[in-house]
């Protein structure tokens, strides 16, 4: 195990912190075994990491004859993330420690539609009621992962033609932060952060994994080899506007016909349901039809089970992951709908891709977008250049 970090290209205070992430205490003298440092350069390190509050000194360790040995690890409390998730009627917020554990949240409605400025205004009034709430200031957010509800520019924070988000195109969302919070700020499209969060939530660790929202759009989170898939612009698993066969002369709000959202997605179940004399307006007026035993609302939403398992069979052959986890809210649909992906990706994939194949309802349902944006922001401020930049330009909050 010697020289462990060495190895792996630094031996910063960046590095070093990767070795307490896991929480776990360890003394000066097992640091310096496992890198191949001076025990003066790894307390260098860690008074770096102290001043800006992400370790500290524990319980001591059991000495071997005289003092006993001093060990440090990871605060998970002693600073903090801000989870954002901003839906098409809502925002919701949660507080989580430095493990990616939710301490506190929060949501109210609010219609996307209204604006980035008035959108944003209210997220920073429910984090600054957040923050009330649990005796901390501003000062100790250490950085902030934002889910919008369209396409986003990874690299820029900023949203890219959101189809039903008008006057966000271009906003500089990270910039709008930066003047009220001192953390950096990273964004991404609500699918990309619901997959993150569900994959955490795995009971085996799985490298292969889609997750697939299904509401009032319809989108997928790709993580392959264990990390999260963009694509080049930003849009890979944008599946809502694949072509399925049974979408002929129907319209998308893209502009195309027969688009997989313009025949799946919550709001086209309920308009195929009105057009059967149905009163049904929202996902949430289907999955309630669903749950009283409306018979017509089981034919639709398995239908749409079948339209979205089309497009899955082909990712399949893309993919081939190993898990499938459905979510959104017509996931509430529970069986229904899955019963419908299940019948079309069983009958058209490859049976080598399927033969170990789950395709499962979210396990993590509404919790899956505030724990993804909380890893994505621990992720980008704990990693080795994050924490270096911590360390050389900022102090802990008093």
């Amino acid at each position: 195990m010697t020289a462990l970090v060495a190895g792996a290209g630094g031996t910063g205070a960046g590095e070093i912190f990767q070795l307490l992430r896991d929480g776990r205490p360890r003394t000066r003298a097992e640091l310096a075994q496992l890198t191949g440092l001076a025990r003066s350069t790894i307390g260098a390190r860690i008074d770096a990491l102290a001043d800006v509050g992400l370790v500290g000194a524990v319980a001591d360790g059991v000495s071997t004859g005289g003092r006993p040995p001093r060990r440090v690890a990871l605060l998970p409390e002693a600073r903090l993330v801000l989870a954002v998730d901003v839906g098409a009627s809502h925002v919701r917020l949660a507080l989580t420690d430095l493990l990616g554990r939710v301490l506190r949240t929060r949501g109210e409605a609010v219609d996307v539609a209204t604006g980035p400025q008035h959108v944003l205004g209210r997220v920073l009034d429910v984090a600054t009621a957040l923050l009330e709430d649990a005796g901390r200031s501003p000062r100790h957010v250490l950085a902030v992962g934002v889910g919008l509800p369209g396409p986003v520019h990874f690299e820029t924070g900023r949203p890219s033609r959101p189809p039903i988000m008008p006057g966000w195109d271009g906003f500089d969302v990270p910039g709008w932060f930066r003047e009220h919070l001192a953390a950096p700020v990273l964004v991404d499209n609500d699918v990309n952060i619901m997959a993150l969060g569900e994959h955490s939530t795995l009971e085996e660790p799985v490298e292969h994994f889609l997750f697939v929202k299904v509401a009032t759009g319809v989108g997928a989170g790709i993580i392959s080899g264990g990390l999260l898939q963009r694509g080049a612009q930003g849009i890979a698993g944008d599946i809502g506007h694949v072509r399925v066969t049974r979408g002929e002369g129907v319209l998308c709000q893209c502009g195309n016909e027969g688009c997989l959202e313009a025949l799946a997605s919550g709001p086209a179940v309920a308009a195929a349901l009105r057009r059967q004399g149905i009163d049904a307006r929202t996902a949430g007026d289907v999955v309630a039809l669903v749950d009283a035993g409306d018979l017509a609302a089981v034919q639709a939403v398995r239908q749409a089970g079948r339209d979205l398992g089309e497009v899955l069979a082909a990712s399949i052959s893309f993919l081939n992951p190993s898990v499938i986890a459905i979510g959104g809210r017509m996931a509430a649909a529970g069986e229904h709908l899955l019963a419908g992906v299940r019948e079309v990706v069983y009958q058209r994939a490859v049976p080598l891709a399927t033969q170990h194949l789950q395709i499962v309802t979210s396990r993590a349902t509404d919790r899956a977008a505030l724990l993804g944006a909380g890893m994505l922001a621990i992720q980008h401020v704990l990693s080795p250049a994050g924490v270096e930049a911590l360390a050389a330009g900022a102090r802990t909050p008093g």
